[in-house]
């Protein structure tokens, strides 16, 4: 055992009576949720970037955190991982995701940084053996150090491709060894500051052919779990080509990806894309890319990402109940892709944060499942759209524009606006939350 979490007891559920800080008022692992376990629905996921490798800077500071385990050395790297699996065990999650970058220090060359990353993967599977949590997914960064300033897969110079192929080779290859349910791209750097210096069709053509031979080494070497992109609009680039789950699915399309890839959604990128995070989830339902999430919120009044934990059950009920009526995860997870702010200095801070964090989306499931499992709103959305159940309605998708055109005139159609009954459906969800 290290030091850094000493006299914080194990976060077991007490229900809402509960008076200590420690301890979780709605999150109970083993309730049953529309017949699947609470655990089972939200497989919870702690980052490791934001917990244990961010120093607690922003755009305008740099490091507030000082942490036992910063450093450069495998000792330090080690370490790390100690504290880490100690705060799983705290809060009993089931997974953890993690870039390479977080887990092994940068070496001199590739070699080196590659056994770095061997020998720290050696030392994390140890840890999965003698601990409950287990990988939930594994990422490349691909977006830090400087050779990434102009892009990894869409970088105009192509020895910089090379390196990004055998870093995510790399991290492909240990996220199968620890048993990895998924796999993660986020390309941060993936896209342009200005069209002036900017060939689009090259670099969205050299991202294409990066994702397509990413699926092609996943069979190659049997990793069954899914691939999964992360959409995201802007900040760091101020164009990227992962936009959003709508234009990721158009790129996927292009490449003949959309049956082997799917998205990993944040709430955070959702709001810099101008949408709502449960409008995201809908979309990638609707379209069968959904996969897994990113769980944070924005500061509405602040132009960036940043990453908060959630805190709003209300608002995450809309979310985890477009979860719900997508038949819930099968290979992701509620991955916390959230920091503490940089000036919660102690480790209480960052127990406590994923205690809240964790609360509020069972509270959020809870009201969720209760209103899919009254039926109400499905009722009401059925009902809204019956009209196309009809021979009629169905006969006219299938024939042409004369043949729709026709049945104005034949049946003398002078339809009526009805109510969306907005209203009223906002009133009803209230009542579940």
């Amino acid at each position: 055992m290290t030091e850094f979490f000493k006299d914080i007891p194990a976060v077991k559920y007490e229900g809402e009576a509960a008076t200590s800080e420690f301890a979780f008022r709605h999150y109970n692992p083993d309730e049953v949720v529309l017949g699947k376990r609470m655990e089972d629905h939200l497989r919870f996921a702690v980052a490791y970037w934001h917990s244990f490798a961010w120093p607690g800077g922003d755009p305008f500071g740099g490091q507030t955190f000082e942490r036992p385990w910063f450093g450069d050395s495998m000792d330090l790297a080690r370490l790390k991982a100690d504290v880490a699996f100690e705060m799983f065990d705290i809060l009993g999650v089931p997974f953890y995701c993690f870039h390479d970058a977080d887990v092994r220090p940068e070496g001199a060359t590739f070699a080196e940084s590659k056994r770095n990353l061997d020998a720290m993967v050696d030392y994390l599977g140890q840890k999965q053996e003698s601990h409950k949590a287990k990988l939930l997914w594994g990422t490349a960064n691909l977006f830090s150090n400087r050779r990434w300033m102009s892009g990894a897969a869409t970088n105009p110079d192509p020895d910089v491709y090379a390196y990004a192929a055998a870093t995510v080779k790399a991290n492909m290859d240990a996220t199968m060894k620890l048993g990895g349910q998924n796999y993660v791209l986020w390309g941060g750097r993936e896209g342009y500051e200005t069209l002036l210096n900017t060939d689009l069709a090259a670099e969205r053509a050299h991202a294409g052919r990066f994702l397509q031979q990413v699926v092609e080494y996943k069979h190659k070497i049997g990793f069954k779990g899914a691939i999964l992109i992360e959409p995201k609009p802007q900040e760091p680039s101020k164009h990227q080509y992962d936009y959003d789950v709508a234009t990721v699915y158009g790129f996927l399309k292009d490449f003949g990806l959309e049956g082997e890839v799917q998205t990993n959604i944040e709430q955070g990128h959702a709001i810099l894309a101008g949408h709502s995070f449960e409008h995201e989830i809908a979309m990638a339902a609707s379209l069968g890319i959904f996969g897994s999430i990113d769980m944070n919120r924005n500061d509405y009044q602040s132009g960036w990402d940043t990453d908060q934990f959630p805190n709003n059950h209300a608002e995450k009920a809309v979310a985890f109940y477009e979860i719900l009526r997508a038949g819930g995860y099968t290979t992701g997870g509620t991955n916390f892709d959230a920091k503490i702010r940089r000036q919660s200095l102690d480790p209480e801070d960052l127990i406590l944060a994923h205690v809240g964090g964790m609360d509020t989306c069972a509270r959020a499931l809870k009201c969720a499942a209760a209103m899919l499992e009254s039926d109400e709103m499905e009722a009401n959305r059925r009902t809204r759209y019956a009209g196309w159940e009809t021979p009629a309605a169905q006969a006219m998708l299938e024939g042409g524009l004369e043949a729709a055109a026709a049945r104005v005139t034949a049946e003398r159609l002078e339809p009526q606006p009805k109510s969306g009954r907005q209203e009223r459906l906002e009133n009803l969800w209230n009542k579940y939350i």
